[in-house]
């Protein structure tokens, strides 16, 4: 890092594409911060706010077996989600989808929620072989994307879940003060790119799980009126004292490390992306904690300089073998020119023309804030 300009609030840094500075040196990110922390502030508006969300759910969802859907991996902030929703009065439904990743622990604090709650819970559970196939294709696409088969196929169960249901809001664990702003060069998503990277590198039929297109999506969002809402956003979340009270109130467990509650995340944080493409997730998330006072700059460059993001070398030689690679597929994976979502069949240039009816859609809460402020500032 001593040879890239660092931005003088958080520890972004010209590693990250997209980055600006202004004339005191802070980056575009840290204004993108500043915006949502005005959209959704922590002072009696926001509690205002708040209190006018879970009116509307409860009003919407009256004589509903359910208000809204949480979605749950068994990590601190899908658990806290779910714990704020049930102390407010909500009546969620907890869904989970198992892409076959999940560790003991991450079983184990989902189960407990959920019981000690009184929460239902709805799994889906993804055809392993599938799931697989679809992993090692974009593994084998070489983009630092090889995670979002993951996150759409959560977000299409969520909204598909909450179709099934009845009801219009799905609460999830996202906060931009503590998982900092994704650069889009770093994670992209969409059903044309996560489908176009499967039909050139993978072999099997995608039948147990969906993989949302735009019409899909439209559906789901104008015609059903499903909301995403990025619940913790409208809280003072404390990532400390969330796993305080999750620890002491239900028997919640640590993984050992930021979305560790999945094995494939451990590896793909700790070991991929490091190691094929020197991107330190680290900076996202101690920047938010920064952006947000809940750690120093000292301290967040102090651990990224001189500590290069740990992994377990039994968590990497477990994923490989689970994947079904040998070494020689594995190192040219590693290996591999590196390449990006722009190399693939996406949305996007569909998405840049749509800028008006896109901020349009997040002004009416159709889509979350975050998605304007990542793809146009």
């Amino acid at each position: 890092m001593n040879d890239q300009q660092i931005c003088s609030r958080c520890i972004y840094d010209t590693s990250i594409p997209d980055i600006r500075f202004d004339e005191k040196g802070i980056c575009n990110f840290c204004h993108v911060h500043d915006t949502l922390d005005k959209r959704f502030p922590l002072d009696d508006t926001g509690k205002r706010e708040l209190e006018k969300l879970i009116s509307k759910i409860k009003k919407e969802g009256k004589n509903k077996e359910y208000d809204c859907i949480v979605g749950v991996s068994g990590g601190r902030d899908s658990t806290y989600t779910l714990y704020l929703a049930k102390k407010l009065g909500l009546r969620p439904l907890a869904v989970h989808f198992d892409n076959g990743w999940n560790s003991e622990t991450a079983v184990s604090n989902i189960k407990n929620a959920t019981n000690k709650l009184g929460v239902d819970l709805h799994t889906v559970v993804a055809n392993w072989e599938e799931f697989k196939d679809l992993q090692k294709a974009f593994l084998r696409a070489s983009v630092s994307d090889a995670e979002v088969p993951t996150d759409y196929a959560i977000i299409s169960v969520l909204f598909q879940a909450a179709a099934e249901v009845g009801v219009r809001y799905a609460l999830n664990g996202h906060s931009f003060r503590t998982e900092g702003l994704v650069p889009k060069e770093w994670t992209y998503m969409d059903g044309r790119y996560i489908r176009s990277v499967h039909k050139r590198f993978g072999n099997l039929r995608i039948t147990s799980f969906p993989i949302m297109s735009l019409t899909h999506l439209i559906y789901y969002a104008l015609i059903k009126r499903i909301t995403f809402v990025q619940f913790l956003q409208y809280f003072d979340y404390r990532q400390k004292e969330a796993m305080e009270l999750l620890e002491r109130e239900l028997d919640w467990k640590f993984y050992g490390g930021h979305h560790h509650e999945s094995v494939y995340t451990n590896f793909f944080q700790s070991y991929f992306l490091p190691t094929k493409f020197n991107i330190d997730k680290r900076k996202l998330e101690y920047s938010a904690l920064i952006r947000s006072g809940q750690m120093t700059r000292e301290a967040a460059l102090k651990e990224v300089q001189e500590n290069p993001y740990p992994y377990d070398k039994e968590v990497v030689r477990y994923t490989i073998a689970k994947l079904g690679l040998n070494e020689n597929e594995f190192e040219d994976i590693m290996t591999a020119k590196r390449k990006t979502f722009r190399d693939y069949p996406t949305y996007y240039p569909l998405i840049k023309a749509s800028k008006i009816p896109i901020k349009i859609a997040c002004t009416l809460n159709l889509l979350p804030d975050i998605f304007y402020q990542k793809y146009f500032k």
